[in-house]
């Protein structure tokens, strides 16, 4: 082991500062006696007085007046192999005899005692059993009096002072307090140290003491042929020596046999409920089983996550959910997953998730159903039908209250209905308001024209050589990155293809402010004088109107996205439908005005989309459900027929009439909805129902009970008999389908290994545990939004209305730069003015004269904002 310890010095050890160079960067051996003996006494006096320093830092701190640390640090001395003089100072953990730089005592512990680098600092007894004559020795000792002196170099001879000094050092370390155990000055062999940096460590030999002294001198020549490399093989080989002459393992954390059990179940259990964004492999990973080493935890295996652990937790949330639906009267069937979302972006393609809806509030995971390609709607109908018969049975289907799914409206969904007229199957309300920007996209003749405009300037700009130089030096001085401009596949795609154009206008309206100055550069100009496309975009940049068409239809789809965005966070009941619509109308007729955008085609558009996802039930659940009840006149709280129309009324009465278990129960239930929009409901319960909180999470006004709706038909209105079994099995309905979202890893895995059947039932348990957590704990995002949402810039691209617009005014005339500057420097002034030279009152007073002059201002940049 001696060997092995002076060859990897020798390998790894290099020529110390002190012996390479003098003064005024010659050689030591070309350097002046005089100025080379003044340097080395100079920096021996100060390493010295480093570890005089540290010494006495420690002893104060083990009398306890310093910091916890320096009970296992402990300050040593370094000599020139050359000269024999101390020329570094270095601190030696006391427990595993590592040895770090001095540089920074606090950090050194940090990283080598807190963050369990060092093996022995949760045991440190064992390393100090050894008393202070065996093995609290340092690393290789080595008298000053042995240390050869190399003949490759002529070192200047120190005087009679150094050599006393010297010999002090070898021989008479300082003595420490009678009380404490301090170790005494420590002279290493500085080759065993390869690196000076605070975190390596470099380990002893072995735990026997030291060779003599004069073997060293021969032994430290020796060369490895790995050289530097062979350090960390000689550590480990060290290491292995160590564990033979003590089998005994450091003591790690001792955990009781419960605690091991709950803890590995919570890590298993987190395993599973990441659906895939966590990798069964990846508890195998030495990184991570050295963690569970170090807090005292047994590996775990793959196989056994992905096998008797998955089994087990499956079979205990299939348990529990089946015991939940089996205690409800009633329930809604919710399918997500038929149909690819495509907005914004395709998610989840061949995932079809079956969960059921009950009526607390609550949702229970039923089952997943892994799908390739376009689903015929007899098979969707299929695997409904056989769903609810196996959770209701053949004889009691009637619990199965209605269907909401994202896809077959008019198909599966009217064929389950028609067959069945106790259900009530709706169309998620998600799928309407993507459906309606695929209409206005399609069908507004503003989305058209800005389409084709911007089809046309990313094109320009991504295949035109010159153009594209100058857009991205510009695109680097903005976003400190340059790429290409999306672009459609077509200006005037078809309804399902609108997300590609979706995203060709946010690329354009992030990169505003560079294509606007990339159409004022000057070397731009040399692009106009052949080519016509280019003056074409340019004066399109340019254009007012450009900006405030773009502004305008990604604010309307905004409008849109923030409202789905609500629906799917607040998951709202059927009864929720038409204010919700109502609400839609209101945003996009505020939108028309705010853009002078004529209203005519908007409304068209916006009916068309309605009518085509209205259903009977929305109006029959607005009028029963107590949470819309208005006060009228006399103090009563009575239904809102009033915000019906005709023909909403007498789908009331008609899908009241179909809900009901016997037909001739119809008359008596017509009568009790005459009382019931005659009198109403009690105003203090009423008023109680309508109570509303702020939810803590979102700052939002929300319901404070929303079981409340459904309790007072069951007790309050329980004389209503025949309307209060229709209304508790309607008010309660979902109006989305939006249940938990997967991770795609999941589903990438699942495509590749679809065709085995042991494969696709770890899948399915898989997803049903993952589903089920989620779904309790009301979590339905995935990872892999969270890490979108954690890593996305909370700054918009978009040009800001605080930010001066250069040269904004439609034009085909290129100005000259000094003109360029010149409205540069006007827009900067008016922008100093508008904060500090205007008062707030000023402002306030201007506000109205604004809004009329806002089709004057030169951009729109408050619609930009999506």
């Amino acid at each position: 082991m001696a060997a092995a310890n002076t060859s990897s010095a020798t390998s790894a050890g290099s020529q110390p500062p002190s012996a390479e160079r003098g003064p005024e960067g010659l050689p030591a051996a070309a350097a002046s006696p005089a100025t080379a003996g003044a340097s080395e006494e100079s920096a021996t006096t100060k390493v010295q007085k480093r570890y005089e320093a540290l010494a006495a830092v420690r002893s104060r701190a083990i009398k306890g007046k310093g910091a916890w640390y320096w009970a296992y640090l402990e300050p040593m001395l370094l000599p020139d192999p050359a000269t024999g003089l101390p020329s570094a100072v270095k601190l030696r953990c006391s427990l595993c005899r590592a040895a770090f730089s001095a540089s920074n005592p606090s950090r050194t512990a940090s990283e080598h005692l807190k963050r369990g680098t060092c093996p022995r600092f949760s045991n440190p007894r064992s390393s100090a059993a050894a008393g202070p004559g065996g093995d609290r020795a340092p690393v290789l000792i080595v008298p000053v009096s042995d240390q050869p002196s190399s003949p490759q170099h002529r070192h200047y001879q120190p005087q009679s002072s150094h050599r006393s000094r010297k010999r002090g050092l070898a021989s008479s370390p300082p003595s420490p307090p009678p009380s404490h155990q301090i170790s005494p000055l420590a002279v290493a062999d500085p080759c065993r140290f390869s690196s000076p940096t605070a975190t390596d460590e470099v380990p002893s030999s072995s735990s026997t003491p030291p060779p003599p002294p004069q073997l060293h001198g021969h032994l430290s020549h020796l060369v490895t042929s790995g050289g530097k490399e062979d350090l960390g093989a000689l550590a480990m080989l060290e290491d292995s020596v160590k564990r033979l002459k003590n089998p005994k393992a450091p003591a790690s954390p001792a955990l009781s046999k419960t605690q091991v059990e709950s803890a590995v179940a919570l890590l298993s259990d987190w395993v599973h409920e990441s659906c895939g964004a966590v990798s069964f492999s990846a508890v195998e990973h030495p990184k991570f089983r050295a963690f569970l080493h170090h807090v005292g935890l047994p590996s775990v295996s793959r196989r056994e996550l992905a096998g008797a652990r998955l089994d087990a937790r499956y079979e205990e949330a299939r348990l529990e959910s089946e015991a939940r639906i089996r205690d409800a009267p009633f329930f809604q069937m919710a399918s997500d997953g038929w149909k690819p979302n495509g907005y914004p972006v395709v998610t989840e393609q061949g995932l079809v998730k079956l969960a059921v809806n009950l009526p607390d509030g609550s949702t229970v995971f039923r089952k997943a159903v892994f799908t390739n390609g376009k689903v015929p709607p007899k098979y969707a109908e299929e695997i409904l039908r056989d769903t609810i018969t196996s959770i209701c049975g053949s004889g009691a289907v009637q619990r199965c209250a209605g269907i909401v799914a994202d896809g077959f409206k008019a198909t599966a969904l009217r064929n389950l209905e028609n067959q069945h007229n106790w259900m009530v199957n709706l169309p998620c309300q998600l799928r309407g308001l993507h459906g309606l920007v695929k209409d206005f996209a399609h069908d507004l003749p503003l989305f058209r024209a800005v389409a084709a405009d911007c089809s046309k300037l990313t094109h320009f700009f991504n295949t035109n050589s010159n153009a594209r130089s100058v857009f991205h030096k510009y695109q680097l001085q903005e976003h400190a990155h340059a790429s290409l401009l999306r672009v459609a596949p077509s200006p005037s795609p078809p309804r399902s293809k609108f997300a590609p154009v979706l995203a060709m206008m946010e690329d354009v309206v992030g990169s505003g402010r560079a294509l606007k100055m990339s159409v004022l550069d000057e070397s731009y100009r040399a692009v106009l004088a052949d080519d016509p496309v280019a003056r074409e975009v340019g004066k399109m940049v340019l254009a007012e109107a450009f900006w405030n068409n773009l502004g305008a239809a990604l604010a309307l789809v905004k409008v849109i996205r923030t409202m789905a965005h609500d629906m799917e966070t607040e998951r709202p009941l059927v009864g929720q439908c038409l204010p919700m619509w109502e609400e839609l109308r209101a945003k996009v007729k505020e939108w028309c005005t705010r853009f002078d955008v004529d209203p005519g085609p908007v409304e068209s558009v916006l009916d068309r989309r309605f009518n085509k996802n209205y259903r009977p039930a929305w109006s029959a659940a607005f009028v029963l459900d107590p949470l819309y009840l208005t006060r009228d006149a006399s103090g009563k709280y009575v239904p809102p027929f009033g915000r019906l129309t005709p023909e909403q009324e007498k789908d009331v009465d008609r899908v009241i009439t179909r809900l009901l278990p016997r037909p001739e129960d119809a008359r008596v239930a017509l009568m009790e909805l005459m009382k019931w929009r005659a009198e109403g409901l009690e105003p203090l319960y009423a008023q109680a129902v309508q109570v509303k909180q702020r939810d803590p999470a979102t700052g939002k006004m929300r319901v404070a009970n929303p079981a409340s709706r459904r309790l007072v038909w069951e007790t309050c209105l329980s004389d209503l008999r025949s309307l209060s079994k229709v209304a508790v099995r309607l008010i309660f309905l979902h109006a989305t389908a939006r249940g938990f979202r997967c991770n795609m890893s999941l589903l990438r895995w699942v495509h590749t290994h679809g065709r085995s059947r042991a494969a696709m039932d770890r899948a399915q348990k898989l997803v049903f545990v993952a589903a089920h957590a989620r779904l309790e704990r009301r979590d339905l995002s995935s990872e892999e939004e969270q890490d979108a949402a954690l890593f996305a810039d909370e700054k918009d691209d978009v040009l800001d209305e605080d930010t001066p617009e250069l040269a904004m005014q439609e034009s085909s005339v290129f100005y000259p730069w000094p003109w360029i500057l010149l409205r540069a420097m006007v827009a900067d002034l008016k922008l100093w003015g508008r904060f500090h030279a205007r008062s707030w009152a000023e402002r306030a007073s201007t506000e109205s004269k604004r809004e009329k002059g806002r089709e004057l201002s030169p951009v729109r940049t408050d619609a930009y904002k999506t």
